[in-house]
C-alpha cells in the first residue's frame, strides 16, 4: 500500500511539474523541434532543469545502502545498443516528431480533457500490445526451430 501511495505521489507531482512547464502542449514540443523555423529553446530548458536535480540525487544515492522506502535500487543494467532499442527509440522518435507528445506528457495532459492526448494514449497501448503480439509469436517461431 505506502509503494502504491508513493507512486502515486510521485506520478502527481512529475505531471504537475510537465503540466507547470507547459510541456503537456504539443505545440511547445513541435515548436522546439522547429529549428530552422520559430525555435523554442524551452523544451532544453526544462531538460536541463531537471537533469540538475536528477544528478544531484543520483550522488546522494551513490552513498545510501538502499532506498528509504524499497528494499534495493532498480538501475538498469543493460548497456548494449542493440536493433531493438534503435528502432524503438527511432519510433518513439518519429512518434514524438509527428504528434508533439511522448507518455508522460501525454497522460498528464489527459487531465485537461482534450480528445488528442486521449488517442495518442490510445494509440500508444495499442502499439504496445501489437509489439507484445509480434514478441509473443517471434519467439514461439524461434522455440519451434
Amino acid at each position: 500500500m505506502r509503494q502504491t501511495f508513493i507512486a502515486l505521489v510521485t506520478g502527481i507531482l512529475f505531471g504537475a511539474g510537465l503540466a507547470l512547464s507547459d510541456m503537456v502542449n504539443p505545440a511547445r514540443v513541435l515548436a522546439f523541434l522547429d529549428i530552422f523555423g520559430a525555435w523554442d529553446p524551452a523544451l532544453a530548458l526544462v531538460m536541463v532543469g531537471a537533469i540538475i536535480p536528477s544528478a544531484i540525487a543520483y550522488q546522494f544515492t551513490r552513498k545510501m545502502n538502499g532506498p528509504v522506502f524499497e528494499t534495493k535500487f532498480f538501475v538498469p543494467e543493460n548497456r548494449i545498443i542493440d536493433r531493438q532499442l534503435i528502432i524503438g527509440g527511432a519510433i518513439f522518435g518519429a512518434g514524438w516528431g509527428l504528434a508533439g507528445y511522448c507518455p508522460g506528457p501525454a497522460m498528464a495532459g489527459m487531465v485537461f480533457g482534450d480528445w488528442q492526448p486521449f488517442a495518442f494514449v490510445a494509440a500508444m497501448f495499442a502499439g504496445m500490445w501489437l509489439h507484445r503480439l509480434s514478441n509473443d509469436g517471434f519467439a514461439r517461431r524461434k522455440a519451434a526451430i
